[in-house]
């Protein structure tokens, strides 16, 4: 007897642990650890995973397995063991774990269809159930009663394939296929016999006696100008075989890449390279950090560091940050590559994703190149994992599973014996810390590529401009310096983190600002829909005409948005081409590249942009960057605000005067004085290292202490608070002294989408049971969790958002 231990799809405390099911004998050598599978839970079928298998299991009852979704498995066994990894370090759902590691499309419901891929003859009774089709359903195969055995046997010959039709979405993508079913010989009698009417027919009849491999049924029909009836009595007669190939979408299949041969490497680069290849050579696991300026070419350390691994046999993993997987960085890939190359981000549609992650998991590429969750490639012989920009906190997953990617890649190293790399031009304060330490290396090239010259960066004080007498949001010497570049032909970015109009919207004569009704934050303007929206429950409502409390006429705008720069930029260089780039145009499928590609084709003068434009981009024509609201970033209740401005500005600082020409840089702010930004400018990284870590270590911050940040959330604020009372006590009694307890006290932002949110702060050294008792309050409240609308308790190990 086989039993199978199975993880059910049910996110609960009390079901996250394996249960027990009986393998019915025909499912014998089928159910694997990494499965899928149907099962009875209570009354329901659900979905579960396979993660074990065993002989004999502890209970008198089990039940059957009912159906198994996979042939082969969708998970290795190195992805279950770091599930179970994941749930322990995040304390989340094994469920919700292993769920995290798989395409979407692999979450929804189900058809299942049997294909025959061969002419072979199958076993007789499975030949009697296809009756002459090429396409069945499962069902009909399971009613059949024929053993599984047979089938898997045939499946494993290439001459069956299972394909599941998602009832939510297409996920394969199939096209149909013609091919002659005879020689040449065989089709010069068919052409003998044939009608001299029957025109179009013996016109296809012709072509196959000179074409005998397949082709698309469409394609066909195109190049002879006819129509499927007369093809239709050719396949009948068992002249031309019809059937369907599956054909992955390719996202960029219309896309000619041209091959790239590798550089010569600089000294630096050679110096850098040597010991991430010696640790591939020897098998090894250790964590590089590779500090390199930017435009100091990284990434071509990376691609030769890959070549090398692929020259092993082995398999690589290149994280980038969403933003940054621009055309650019996909082409650089695919051009050193070719077809060994998936990629994975957010702009392909599911069955674009799904189609990647199957190259993967059939082993026909060796390479992926993807955001955060590419971390979980189901690659067998990982040889080296890269994490460019590591200091980015989208690598940081925001809800259910809050794993980063760089702990990820670090674990999945250690089982597969191999080197991770992170690189940045700002490495997080953590990393750098580990590096100094010693428990990272770290590698450092400081030169720009072509000896080019770091941008000189000019800090402009806005108050003297206003003291002067210029309310306009451009200083005027950035105004000039985009005219003397437009006189010359050269290109311009200009960077400002937020998008919409304008801030809010406030009256003047009462001072009343309209918030969210949801929320407890002030709506945003955009200008092009005449509307506010809030960007946190997406309510949105049309712009009053009037104020709602003093129905004053007097309605302004305050702050600064994307959408108003460019209308002020159009008022004071109206000759200027100007690009916007922001979430709002940028939403629609393949608008990033468009935009990028007419930038890069110089339609364009000005780029102006959010964050999206700061990392990646290397145009050789742009020489003046200007940074609108340098501050905006600093006056956000984070200790981290400091380090991110600081990383932001030498970002955007490095997208100048990548090439020949020199570059500039203007950086507009209201403290010019403050050491992020000062530092910043004179690209001082270690100066800014240093400066912070004392900040940090008088206010006991990573990396000196740990963080354990628990957020409550419910409908009643009184509630809230109670339970977050409670909590801060328990812990208070139980860690020790030498971690401090903050709280409770209400969120930045105290109200989301009618929640009440309040927060309490762990900082800790060293607490080994911690998570114990976090586990022991889960479980104590679990009852009210699970109720509608009911409380929720979120656990951040590492919280990079505090609001």
């Amino acid at each position: 007897m086989s039993i199978a231990n199975v993880i059910v799809d049910v996110p609960s405390q009390n079901t996250n642990r394996p249960f027990d099911y009986r393998v019915p004998k025909k499912f014998e050598g089928i159910v694997q650890p990494g499965v899928r599978v149907i099962i009875p839970f209570g009354p329901r079928k659900i979905m579960g995973y396979v993660v074990s298998l065993a002989e004999k299991t502890d209970f008198t009852k089990v039940k059957n397995i009912i159906d198994v979704l996979d042939v082969t498995p969708v998970l290795t066994h190195e992805l279950l063991h770091l599930g179970k990894w994941l749930s322990q370090q995040t304390l989340s759902f094994y469920i919700s774990c292993l769920q995290v590691m798989l395409p979407q499309v692999m979450k929804a419901k189900y058809r299942k269809e049997l294909w025959k891929l061969s002419e072979e003859k199958l076993n007789s009774e499975l030949e009697n159930v296809f009756g002459g089709r090429a396409v069945i359903d499962y069902e009909e195969f399971e009613q059949a009663g024929i053993s599984y055995h047979i089938l898997r046997k045939h499946i494993d010959e290439g001459e069956v394939d299972v394909h599941y039709e998602v009832k939510s979405r297409e996920t394969k993508k199939v096209t149909p296929m013609v091919e002659p079913k005879m020689d040449e010989i065989g089709l010069e009698e068919v052409l003998v016999d044939l009608s001299s009417k029957a025109k179009k027919q013996r016109a296809i009849v012709e072509f196959f006696m000179d074409h005998q491999e397949p082709m698309p049924k469409k394609h066909l029909l195109e190049t002879l100008s006819t129509t499927s009836a007369s093809l239709k009595p050719l396949v009948k007669q068992g002249i031309i075989r019809e059937f369907k190939q599956e054909v992955f979408r390719d996202p960029y299949e219309n896309r000619e890449f041209k091959r790239t041969q590798p550089f010569e490497l600089t000294e630096e680069q050679a110096l850098a390279i040597q010991p991430i290849l010696k640790t591939i050579e020897e098998k090894q696991h250790d964590v590089f950090l590779l500090h390199g300026v930017t435009g100091s070419g990284k990434t071509e350390v990376y691609l030769q560091s890959i070549q090398r691994v692929i020259d092993d046999g082995k398999e690589a993993v290149m994280l980038v940050p969403e933003i940054a997987l621009t055309p650019q960085m996909v082409e650089r890939f695919k051009g050193r590559f070719g077809s060994n190359v998936a990629v994975l981000h957010s702009a392909l549609s599911a069955g674009e994703k799904y189609d990647e992650w199957r190259k993967i998991q059939r082993k026909e590429v060796q390479v992926v190149v993807g955001a955060r969750s590419a971390i979980f490639a189901p690659f067998t012989k990982i040889g080296l994992i890269i994490i460019d920009e590591e200091h980015e906190t989208s690598y940081k997953q925001e809800d259910r599973t809050r794993y980063h990617a760089r702990d990820v890649a670090i674990e999945r190293a250690k089982n597969h014996q191999c080197p991770v790399v992170l690189g940045s031009a700002t490495p997080a304060l953590e990393s750098y810390a580990r590096a100094v330490k010693g428990n990272y290396q770290l590698l450092t090239l400081s030169k720009r590529m072509n000896d080019a010259v770091m941008p000189e960066v000019e800090l402009i004080d806005m108050r003297e401009e206003l003291h002067d007498g210029n309310r306009s949001m451009f200083s005027r010497i950035l105004i000039e310096k985009i005219e003397d570049r437009l006189t010359k032909g050269e290109q311009v970015v200009l960077f400002l983190n937020r998008r919409g109009y304008s801030t809010f919207v406030m009256c003047r004569d009462c001072g009343h600002v309209q918030e969210c009704p949801h929320c407890d934050i002030a709506l945003t303007y955009h200008k092009n829909q005449n509307r506010l929206k809030c960007h946190y429950c997406s309510h949105e409502e049309s712009m009053p005409t009037q104020c709602p409390e003093c129905e004053s006429k007097t309605i302004r705008y305050f702050g600064t948005g994307t959408q108003k720069v460019e209308e002020a930029l159009q008022q004071l260089v109206p000759e200027a081409r100007v690009l916007r780039m922001d979430v709002d145009t940028t939403r629609r499928k393949g608008a990033h590249e468009r935009l990028l590609t007419k930038f890069g084709n110089k339609e364009a003068d000005i780029l102006l942009g959010t964050q999206m434009i700061a990392k990646g981009l290397d145009f050789g024509n742009v020489t003046l960057v200007g940074v609108l609201a340098a501050d905006a970033m600093l006056n956000l209740p984070d200790f981290r605000a400091s380090e991110k401005t600081f990383q932001l500005l030498t970002q955007v600082s490095g997208r100048a005067g990548r090439h020949e020409k020199p570059g500039e840089v203007i950086v507009q702010t209201y403290t010019p004085d403050h050491y992020s930004i000062d530092l910043a400018s004179q690209y001082e990284y270690e100066q800014f290292f240093a400066e912070e870590m004392k900040i940090r270590k008088a206010f006991n911050y990573p990396p000196y202490y740990f963080l354990t940040l628990i957020t409550v959330s419910h409908p009643n604020q009184l509630k809230v608070q109670e339970v977050t009372r409670k909590i801060v006590q328990f812990m208070q009694q139980k860690l020790s002294n030498q971690s401090y307890i903050l709280g409770p006290t209400p969120s930045a932002l105290t109200r989301i989408n009618n929640r009440y949110r309040y927060q309490c702060m762990v900082k800790y050294k060293k607490e080994p049971e911690q998570r114990k008792l976090i586990e022991r309050i889960l479980h104590y409240y679990e009852d009210e969790m699970k109720q509608e609308n009911g409380l929720q308790i979120i656990v951040d190990f590492q919280p990079y958002q505090l609001m």
